[in-house]
């Protein structure tokens, strides 16, 4: 199938499930959920997150809420929340993003709250998103790009059966502003 020209015409869920996980887009009244899992993970999201460096307010986090469910309609970045099914809990942050609708191409971003990480959710979510890329959305490439550093995150994206492509060698800066490299891992369609 070949890219799409208008993606805003693009009709597909803006919800899915994975076995343990509702994986949705945001929803005004997110953002005291997202602050406190932020609030909570703060000190391990600060090395690998730019927006993490400093606590956001409950009002912060509820304007970022409203961007990305703007953003998720008018298809121009894909944001997703991850919450456990069992009880509704807040486990953390994902999405498709740098979307190339001519490709289609993605990238999967994520974040796991620091209380529920070790617990397969990230790995179980990247796999559902991927699905969801390629099922939903025609994807013909999705990407999971992180620091080289960044040893838990590397270990999910290999988990989830993505292939490290390459290093890309000072390519981008990191949370504090230091050049980093990137590992860029990648899944097309039909592996």
């Amino acid at each position: 199938m070949p890219g799409h020209d208008n993606p805003l015409l693009l009709d597909f869920p803006d919800s899915f499930e994975t076995e343990r996980l509702l994986i949705r887009a945001p929803h005004p009244g997110d953002g005291r959920a997202v602050n406190e899992a932020v609030i909570e993970s703060l000190d391990n999201l600060r090395p690998w997150m730019p927006w993490a460096q400093t606590a956001p307010t409950i009002e912060e986090n509820e304007t970022f809420v409203r961007r990305a469910a703007a953003q998720f309609a008018l298809r121009e970045d894909l944001p997703l929340f991850l919450f456990r099914k069992a009880d509704n809990r807040f486990v953390g942050g994902s999405g498709l993003h740098r979307i190339d609708w001519s490709v289609p191409h993605f990238e999967i971003g994520y974040w796991v709250r620091t209380s529920l990480e070790g617990q397969g959710y990230v790995t179980e979510a990247v796999h559902g998103i991927a699905n969801f890329a390629f099922t939903a959305l025609s994807a013909e490439r999705v990407e999971i790009r992180c620091d080289v550093r960044n040893e838990r995150s590397a270990a999910v994206a290999r988990r989830a059966g993505f292939r490290l492509d390459g290093c890309l060698r000072h390519d981008a800066r990191g949370a504090r502003g230091e050049l980093r490299d990137t590992y860029v891992f990648s899944k097309i369609r039909g592996e």
